[in-house]
């Protein structure tokens, strides 16, 4: 019987559930495969059924990276936004450096502001 005659034989309740189980229990294996060998009879499938589901589900959620998908879009916006500030305030650092010797000749006064008058 092929592929798409049989249809879908197990529920996504039960894959979501087998993967929920991978998750929960790989810390007691040596390996996530090894996880995957044990737990798969329980759910009644072949091993290769089941990495399957978990690589999709990890894929989704970008559990590989730590990140969820909606976290790394995040981050790459902040990372772009942090970007374009650190260039305008390279405009402004040069633009201040640039005018700063005309505004002081402008003002005909080179003390600086703030300073104590020693005259009492």
């Amino acid at each position: 019987m092929t592929k798409s005659k049989m249809g879908n034989r197990y529920s996504p309740e039960v894959r979501a559930r087998a993967v929920r189980m991978v998750f929960e229990h790989q810390g007691s294996y040596e390996t996530q495969a090894g996880a995957i060998a044990a737990i798969a009879p329980k759910i009644g499938c072949i091993p290769q059924t089941l990495s399957g589901w978990v690589k999709q589900a990890e894929k989704g959620s970008s559990m590989r990276d730590g990140v969820t998908t909606e976290e790394r879009d995040r981050i790459k916006a902040l990372e772009r936004e942090v970007r374009e500030l650190r260039q305008a305030n390279e405009i402004l650092r040069k633009a201040s450096a640039y005018f700063a010797p005309a505004l002081i000749a402008a003002s005909g006064n080179c003390r600086a502001v703030g300073r104590n008058s020693t005259a009492h």
